[in-house]
């Protein structure tokens, strides 16, 4: 699996490591993901998702199936 969050579709980043006489050497920077599973009431279900912890405070504001409504509208998500 990819290191995608499913909900805000923030990914790895690429940057530098700079040292103290400013060499710099490629690094990442990773999201901070977590893999959780979420009931949907609606259809009596339990999902598993790979979101960030911007992507769990998303969803505890607007709900689950807010959150998996507009995740599919923007393409991070693909099916559910």
């Amino acid at each position: 699996m990819s290191r995608v969050c499913e909900i805000t579709g923030k990914k790895v980043m690429v940057g530098n490591n700079v040292s103290h006489s400013k060499r710099r050497t490629k690094r990442k920077f990773y999201p901070n993901l977590f893999t959780k599973k979420f009931y949907l009431p609606e259809e009596d279900r339990w999902v598993s998702l790979k979101v960030s912890a911007a992507g769990l405070r998303l969803i505890n504001k607007v709900g689950v199936t807010a959150a998996l409504k507009s995740a599919k509208e923007k393409g991070f998500i693909k099916n559910y």
